[in-house]
């Protein structure tokens, strides 16, 4: 019997604050006065993060509503493997889709219409250790998930992109809240997605970090999406150590996505 133990990141909880409305008043004196409403046009839907311009199919995801929201977070999943005493690196999935887009890097959608670029932080915190409290070793001690070759992209161009980090971003703090983008004012404004690892398609430049994922030299497939090729992104790892005691059981853990105002 083949042992191997499976690990996914569950995604349950999100959180956003409560913003004020978008309404812009302008008003000029004399012998009256004029009053112009001034209010973004809303856009909706999932967008391609290789391109923006395109709504796909992502499937079921959490969102938030508001001006200022969540439209997509990503369910990670890294895979079945075999037990291994030796330290190992665990590529995420890429994101599949229920059209016909092809496999993408793992992205986060937020969409900003309150008006005036007001800025907005976009945070992960991870909440336990991986675990499975209905086995002997109950934990992945070490576990740590990373983000690497993050970019952003908007249909509306990238002359106001939030910043990303250039550098690895680990969740080595259970508990801790990591910083994996930011808005400052005058930036952010509109529907942004933020990435991390592409497709070789890519017209962004973005490092390619996705290839076929196979086990015993055959394509593994993914049933949620219609049997379609599953494929790594190396731009999201799980590291476990070699010496961490694991069963051949399924480990996850809870991460919490916030979507936070500016000062």
């Amino acid at each position: 019997m083949k042992h191997v133990a499976a690990f996914s990141a569950i995604l349950t909880i999100l959180f956003l604050s409560i913003y004020p409305s978008d309404q812009v008043f302008a008003e000029n004196s004399g012998d009256g006065n004029a009053v112009v409403d001034l209010t973004l046009n809303e856009e909706e839907g999932i967008r391609d993060p290789e391109n923006p311009g395109t709504i796909v199919d992502p499937g079921e995801t959490p969102s938030t509503s508001g001006k200022l929201r969540l439209d997509f977070v990503p369910q990670l999943n890294f895979g079945q493997y075999k037990r291994s005493d030796k330290d190992q690196l665990y590529p995420v999935n890429g994101q599949l889709f229920l059209d016909e887009t092809s496999a993408r890097g793992t992205f986060i959608q937020v969409a900003d219409f309150r008006g005036g670029a007001q800025g907005w932080a976009l945070q992960v915190r991870q909440e336990t250790q991986f675990k499975n409290d209905q086995t002997t070793n109950t934990q992945l001690n070490g576990a740590v998930i990373s983000f690497d070759k993050s970019w952003t992209n908007s249909v509306s161009g990238l002359d106001n992109a939030p910043t990303v980090s250039k550098d690895i971003i680990r969740l080595s703090n259970i508990g801790d809240t990591y910083n994996l983008a930011e808005a400052k004012p005058g930036t952010g404004n509109g529907i942004w997605s933020i990435a991390f690892g592409a497709s070789a398609d890519n017209a962004a430049g973005a490092p390619a970090t996705l290839s076929p994922r196979m086990q015993e030299g055959k394509a593994v497939t993914d049933s949620v999406f219609n049997n379609q090729q599953t494929y790594e992104n190396i731009a999201v790892q799980l590291s476990v150590p070699g010496g961490t005691k694991k069963d051949p059981v399924n480990y996850s853990t809870v991460l919490t996505w916030i979507l936070a105002e500016l000062p």
